[in-house]
Order: structure tokens, then sequence, then C-alpha cells
């Protein structure tokens, strides 16, 4: 599996290994896409490492092949941190998007099968629930609406969308234990398809006695941060997460 590798530019502290899971709808998107969202913030403000992986495409295969490469690129993290330079033994994941769905699922995943090393979840505006919600039904709203999401979960899912047996590793939303999981930060727009089911996904966490800490931004779309870099709230919220960042990664990754 292809990987992509980007070093943060600072050298203070000890050194943080990210894995970094890219957006897309779980369909389309690379690892190059690091480089318009959140962890080229990361690479120009914090002494990391990011290992962003080219994981497989729902269109090539449906899941849980996404998901397995995720398993993969984090248990290869792991085996080769000393020679990465990474100097923490905990790791972070995050993701926006699917990628954000992505990293929710890895984590209960990892969770389930005794692996630990995990010690911060960033799901950014995270794609957790084949189901109709209130805010994913009717949504016309730009970059992600309705019609995209129930696309791009048939092709995730095939026939078993929205279907009772649909596995919480495929759906973070159909996830009934939340204890365990890692702490979590994220940040969401109100106008966006995902906005319901991040703010429920949030509330378990915090239900569950997580520390999991969420900024809502009134009339943002999906993507915002992306899309609009340079806008006022775009970079709120990249400065709100960068210092969440840092106060959650002083208190759970670095030793």
């Amino acid at each position: 599996m292809r990987i992509c590798i980007m070093r943060g530019k600072k050298t203070a502290g000890k050194t943080v290994g990210i894995l970094w899971l890219h957006g897309g709808g779980y369909s389309l998107g690379a690892p190059e896409m690091a480089i318009m969202s959140f962890p080229r913030h990361l690479i120009n403000n914090g002494n990391c490492v990011i290992v962003a992986p080219d994981y497989t495409l729902s269109t090539v295969k449906p899941y849980p092949a996404a998901l397995d490469d995720a398993y993969t690129s984090l248990q290869w993290l792991k085996k080769n941190s000393k020679e990465l330079g990474i100097e923490c033994e905990k790791i972070v994941v995050g993701g926006e998007s699917a990628g954000g769905g992505l990293t929710a699922a890895l984590c209960i995943y990892a969770r389930d099968k005794g692996e630990t090393c995990i010690g911060l979840q960033m799901p950014l505006y995270p794609m957790l629930d084949d189901r109709v919600t209130e805010t994913s039904k009717n949504n016309h709203a730009p970059v992600w609406n309705t019609k995209a999401n129930k696309t791009a979960w048939r092709i995730y899912l095939g026939d078993s969308v929205m279907n009772n047996g649909v596995s919480p590793y495929a759906a973070p939303a159909r996830e009934t234990d939340y204890h365990g999981l890692p702490p979590a930060i994220s940040f969401v727009g109100t106008a966006e398809p995902f906005y319901e089911e991040t703010l429920i996904f949030f509330e378990q966490l915090h239900n569950a006695g997580i520390e999991a800490v969420l900024k809502e931004y009134a009339g943002a779309y999906h993507a915002f941060d992306m899309m609009a870099p340079y806008a006022t709230i775009s970079k709120d919220a990249n400065r709100f997460l960068l210092e969440q960042y840092a106060a959650f990664t002083e208190k759970y990754i670095v030793d």
C-alpha cells in the first residue's frame, strides 16, 4: 500500500505520530489531500510525523477494504515508529469527512481487538451514519448533500446500506458502547449533512466518560475549512483545533 509521510517543521518537544485518513466519501480522494486539510497546520506548527495511507477506495473494493487498510497502516506506524523518528508510544488518528468516519471506525475496531496504541482521535465533520438523520435528509448545502451522501454509502456498503445488521466498523454511529474509546476533538458546521450524527457521536463519548470537545460553526457547510481556507471562520476553526490538539497531546500522548 502506498503511503505519504510528512514531517512537522517544529522540533520542540517529543515527536508525535499521526495517522491521517483522507476524505472523499470513501470512494474518492488520495493521501495528498492532507496538504489541503488540517495536517498542513500540524506540519507548520508541530513536531510530528504524519502517515497518510492511500487506502482502498470503495469504487475498487467496498467495506471492509478501507478499514482493513487503515488498521494495517496503524500497525505499520506502530511497528516502525522508531525508524520514523516518533518518540511517543500513543498515536493520534484523524481524518476529515469519510476519513473522519474511518477514524472513528478504526478507534472502535482497535479497541475491540485489544489494541491500545491510539491516544487521541480527531474525526473532523465525520461521515458516521448510513441511515437518514434530520440534517442528512433534504440537504442541499454546497460540497456534500443528501444525493452525494446516499450514493457514497450505497457504493461503500452495497445492498446492506441502512439495514439493521450494518456493523459499527462500517458506520460508527451504529456503535452502542463508547467506553474505552480515545478522547476526541473536532469541529462541524451546522449546515452540513453530518451535523446531527457528529453531535450525537460526541455526546455519546461524553456520556461514556470520554473527554470529547466539539465546536459548532453556525451556517458552515461541509469541509468549509478546505473550500475557503482564508475565511475568518476557517481560520478560527483551525486555530481552535490546533489549541485543542496541543492541550490533548500534552495530556494523553506525550509521556
